[in-house]
């Protein structure tokens, strides 16, 4: 017998996996997303009105995925599988157990690396030559569940936000196509995560995106990188002017920016401050 499944995103990348499903001719039983008004800034953040119509599913507006409601109707319409996805409040152990068989998320890094926020930013500061996207079985710790499966991204020499976004919205597509058939027919393997290869990476905060004099040009190219859209964006400080730098190059000559090792020159940006734009 078929498994009734549920979705809960507020985001691109679940969309992504939304339309996915339809087009391999899945099924939802219900969708479930944020109420209109909050995050109406998260990067990528969309609304699920119309495919929830195109496709006569459900939907369940909220504001928080462990409100009540949800567990009230996780039970009414009897849900085998909750994915949860690109969803920055963790679930708690009374939604994790709602469903019959628990709860899917993704996460952008091969896990165990890179547990916690910012994977895709993260990734390019810290000049990885590859990431990926892992599909499990949620628990009640952050990124820790028994794998489903995983996906490799390889990360060229100057990789954008922007790019490796695209990339794990792909990914993302990639692993429900693969396993969504291993899901609903309850043959999905689990394999538990290595706590001694382990790593947590810290949220960001748009001010971490600053640019300062004291980085090295590498350094702040990586940033700019990471933090291009769909991101807050890089930024420097000169007076009363701010840069918000989507793109630049870096050379040990001259630019605007004077660095510890050289320069950085926006190629793509806007001021902000007092003198407009």
């Amino acid at each position: 017998m078929k498994k009734k499944i549920a979705f809960a995103t507020c985001v691109q990348l679940g969309l992504s996996c939304i339309e996915e499903i339809y087009r391999i001719g899945g099924n939802l039983d219900l969708l479930i997303t944020l109420n209109d008004e909050r995050a109406k800034n998260k990067s990528g953040r969309i609304y699920l009105d119309d495919i929830a119509s195109q496709h006569g599913a459900p939907l369940l507006k909220i504001d928080n995925i462990n409100d009540p409601e949800v567990l009230n109707a996780l039970k009414e319409y009897k849900i085998d599988w909750l994915f949860i996805i690109g969803w920055s409040q963790i679930a708690k152990k009374e939604v994790l157990e709602a469903p019959t068989y628990g709860c899917i998320g993704m996460h952008p890094t091969l896990l165990p690396v890179g547990r916690g926020r910012a994977a895709i930013p993260w990734a390019i500061i810290k000049g990885l030559n590859q990431t990926g996207v892992t599909m499990f079985k949620l628990d009640e710790g952050v990124d820790t569940g028994d794998i489903i499966g995983q996906g490799v991204i390889t990360l060229d020499e100057g990789a954008t936000a922007t790019e490796l976004y695209q990339k794990v919205d792909e990914m993302h597509i990639t692993l429900i196509s693969k396993y969504w058939g291993d899901i609903v027919n309850n043959n999905i393997t689990l394999t538990k995560q290595e706590e001694s290869k382990a790593t947590v990476w810290p949220g960001r905060k748009p001010e971490d995106g600053e640019i300062l004099s004291s980085m090295t040009m590498k350094e702040a190219d990586r940033l700019v990188r990471a933090v291009t859209q769909p991101y807050p964006g890089a930024f420097y400080k000169d007076g009363v002017k701010t840069y918000r730098i989507w793109s630049a190059k870096t050379n040990k000559g001259e630019g605007l920016i004077q660095l510890s090792d050289g320069y950085l020159t926006p190629t793509n940006y806007e001021i902000e401050g007092n003198h407009g734009r």
